[in-house]
């Protein structure tokens, strides 16, 4: 797995490489914007399918989470991935609500990058547990995710049958964020 070159304009330190084709061209890792919405509402629906937040949905849940909302951005108008997480008014717990990377740009650490960069912002912030769910199949997820720090919700090892329904089961994970840990 290697790592795709991104820019970041959220501390304006930029990672290009010179003479690379289009589609290998740097990303930028940035804040989601209301302009964004209409792409984030095709990325999501690209990604997730009948999972899709609804149009409506997506628009409030950026009112609410606008900083933690962090996109992929090529430079031509699309979206390549996002990863959004939510928090309490009055609490230090955090959700993530979604990840995502288009499969054409999986496997070179853009997921990766998005959460390190989501969870630091979160710590910054005060937040002090993550939770998030997958689907207990997505191996790729699971990998990512317990790299990151994160291990399945106890007491009960973190199955929840039927979570989003009918035989739409999730594991739900947990990340215990210390103010002076270091993400790895």
């Amino acid at each position: 797995m290697t790592a795709e070159p991104l820019e970041r304009s959220l501390d304006h330190d930029p990672l290009t490489r010179p003479g690379l084709p289009p589609d290998d061209l740097p990303l930028d890792l940035r804040t989601a914007r209301g302009s964004d919405l209409p792409e984030l509402r095709r990325l999501d629906e690209e990604v997730f399918q009948d999972f899709a937040y609804p149009g409506f949905l997506l628009r409030q849940l950026f009112d609410m989470y606008e900083e933690h909302f962090l996109v992929l951005d090529d430079g031509t108008g699309r979206l390549r991935g996002y990863v959004l997480a939510a928090t309490r008014t009055l609490g230090r717990d955090s959700w993530i609500l979604g990840l995502c990377v288009t499969p054409d740009r999986r496997r070179h650490g853009l997921g990766r990058e998005l959460m390190r960069e989501v969870l630091s912002r979160l710590r910054r912030d005060g937040i002090q547990v993550v939770r998030l769910t997958v689907e207990p199949a997505n191996l790729a997820a699971i990998f990512l995710y317990r790299s990151l720090g994160f291990r399945p919700e106890e007491p009960d090892g973190g199955l929840r049958p039927d979570y989003f329904g009918p035989g739409v089961h999730r594991q739900i994970m947990r990340l215990d964020l210390a103010p002076d840990r270091g993400l790895p």
